[in-house]
């Protein structure tokens, strides 16, 4: 006996309904962070019903979402390494507007939102190549030496954020933000505009490359 293919196409596995949720919301989200859980399915061709078959409310599939997102910005920025601290610091910049710049509604909401602690403790490594680096600037006199090493890798950070949550709100260039969110960094710890200018150009490895 001849069988025929069916002409429904055939269901998708329960791993493949859970990508597809997480990566329609990471998109939904960042274009409204209030969007709802009907936007979400609506986008990933499942039901609200299966959304609800993995998550079991919408801030457990954004906290699923936002430590996904922490834990893979971690993961490209540990491989950041550079012997000079002041190309390390601008290299961990760098790396980091180029995993955050897609997603910059998310990416703020991860940060400043609810679920900042659980975003924080992800990127505990991230923090800790900051210090290290401003530690090693101090060392050899290329960083500023007048504020703690803490105070000023949260300095750092708030400077990076910044640019971050301008370009959230704004349709700020990828390029633009990419060299802005370097020199705020390289302000932050000691270098005035034109010598923090010129360093990022004096380097390629500091320039904006779009994504493949």
């Amino acid at each position: 006996m001849s069988t025929t293919p069916s002409a429904r196409a055939p269901r998708r596995d329960a791993t493949e309904n859970r990508e597809a949720i997480l990566a329609a919301a990471k998109i939904v989200l960042n274009r409204d962070p209030k969007a709802p859980l009907e936007a979400i399915a609506a986008a990933s061709g499942l039901s609200r019903r299966s959304i609800y078959a993995h998550f079991a409310n919408r801030d457990d599939l954004l906290r699923e979402l936002v430590s996904l997102g922490a834990l893979r910005v971690a993961s490209a920025l540990d491989t950041v390494t550079h012997p000079d601290p002041l190309t390390r610091l601008a290299l961990i910049a760098s790396r980091l507007w180029h995993e955050v710049e897609s997603v910059r509604v998310m990416a703020v909401l991860a940060v400043r939102g609810p679920l900042a602690s659980d975003t924080g403790t992800a990127l505990r490594s991230v923090r800790s190549s900051v210090r290290e680096a401003i530690s090693d600037g101090r060392a050899d006199g290329s960083i500023r030496q007048d504020v703690p090493v803490d105070l000023l890798a949260r300095l750092v950070e708030g400077a990076a954020l910044g640019v971050l949550e301008e370009a959230a709100r704004t349709p700020l260039p990828a390029e633009e933000g990419h060299r802005l969110v370097i020199l705020m960094t390289l302000g932050a710890v000691g270098l005035g505009w034109r010598e923090a200018g010129n360093f990022i150009d004096e380097r390629p490895d500091l320039q904006w490359k779009d994504a493949d």
